[in-house]
Parts: structure tokens; sequence; C-alpha cells
């Protein structure tokens, strides 16, 4: 099995959750005493919050092609960003690194068209949300329509995931809001839901809608996961 590299600690809590599903793929397939081969670089994500807000996008390329670089050394043989945000810089990171780079997008579109969906709802940052690199890439590539929640959603979408998520609050009236949101999606055209941010599937989970919903999460750890332990 290959070494996953994790760029990480945006937040930590979301980071966790890559950890715990990596380990319980890596035992349901091998068995035993068997865990993931990873190394993870954490950041503190006070800076890289402040840099998002300041729309340092530059700044925060570099900072995470450092880490990438250093996680090649170290002897990682692919890499995730474990956040959604943050492949705003992707194809940036994979210039400069000589490992594959799963990129969440791709992963999560690949699930999508197994499904034979083709308008989808986009929950996630305000960045990831507005700018193009997910929807974009999601309708070039893939042949996804996206759908978008309206800017006072949006503001509200983010606002939690910035004020609560990542600080491991979980609220119920926060939960309820989302589902609305949802709700609208549907009324709009929407055939599913991506949680385009990696905290999100804290708050939501499939049984909450009858929507089909795409844990960008989990879909992205699955796919680093088959990319590991195939031998091609």
């Amino acid at each position: 099995m290959k070494t996953i590299g994790l760029l990480g600690g945006m937040s930590w809590e979301s980071t966790r959750e890559y950890y715990n599903i990596l380990n319980k793929l890596t035992h349901a397939q091998f068995g035993g005493s068997n865990s993931c081969p990873c190394i993870i670089h954490s950041f503190n994500f006070k800076i890289i919050d402040d840099l998002q807000h300041q729309g340092k996008w530059q700044e925060l390329a570099e900072l995470l092609i450092d880490a990438a670089k250093n996680l090649e050394l170290s002897g990682a043989q692919i890499l995730m960003i474990c956040t959604n945000t943050m492949h705003i810089v992707a194809d940036k990171i994979e210039s400069e690194i000589g490992i594959p780079l799963i990129h969440i997008v791709d992963a999560v579109a690949s699930d999508i068209n197994s499904r034979g969906i083709k308008t989808v709802g986009l929950l996630g940052t305000r960045f990831t949300m507005e700018k193009d690199f997910f929807s974009g890439r999601l309708k070039e590539k893939h042949d996804i329509s996206c759908l978008i929640p309206s800017q006072e959603e949006r503001e509200l979408i983010h606002r939690v995931i910035y004020n609560e998520l990542i600080q491991g609050l979980i609220l119920p009236e926060s939960k309820l809001r989302y589902l609305k949101i949802i709700e609208n999606l549907k009324a709009k055209g929407a055939e599913g839901i991506i949680l385009g941010c990696t905290e999100i599937p804290l708050l939501i989970k499939q049984e909450d809608t009858s929507l089909p919903i795409f844990d960008s999460t989990g879909i992205h750890a699955q796919a680093a996961f088959s990319v590991a332990i195939d031998n091609n």
C-alpha cells in the first residue's frame, strides 16, 4: 500500500475524519492490525483562515506547496489536500510535486456520474461556492451542472462553517437552516447535493434529506485509498 500524504489542519476536525476513514478502509481491506500508512502536515488553521479572508491566495499556495514538497521528501507517494477550499491552488501544487495529487472535484464527479445525475447543488465555504475552481471543473471536465444557494444563504453557510463547525460546534438550528437551503436547491432543479466543505458532513447526513448526498470528505478519502492500494 502506498503512503498517503495529507495536507491537513484545515480544519483539524475534518482532518480527523480523513484519518479515521482511511484507517477504517485499510483495516476493512487487510484486517488484523493493519492501518493506513500516511504522513500528515497539519497547519495552524488560524493562519490559513486569515489569509483566505484577506484574499492572499498566492501566499497560501506557497505555504501548501512547501508543505507538499516536504511530504514528498518524507516518503509520501500520493497527495491529498484535506479541504475543498484550498483546491483553489491545487493546480499550482500539482505542478511543483512529482507524486499524484488526488483532486477532490474529480473524485466527487466520478461518484455523481455513477448515479447518472447531471445537476447538483453545492454547499461549501463562500470561496468554494462563488469561485469557479469547483463548479467550473465539474462542468468543463465532467459535464455536471452546479447550482449554488442565494447570496444570503451563502453567507449563512459560510458563517456556520467558520464560526461553528471548524470549532466542533454542531447546532440543531444550523442543521435546520442547511436543510431548508437544500430544499430550495431541490426546487431549483438539483438532483443531488454536494457537501463541498469537509466540515459539513459533521452536520448533514444522508438520512437528513431525500436527495442523494455527496460527502466530499468520504468520497475523497475513498478515492485516495483506491489509488494507494492499486499496484499499477
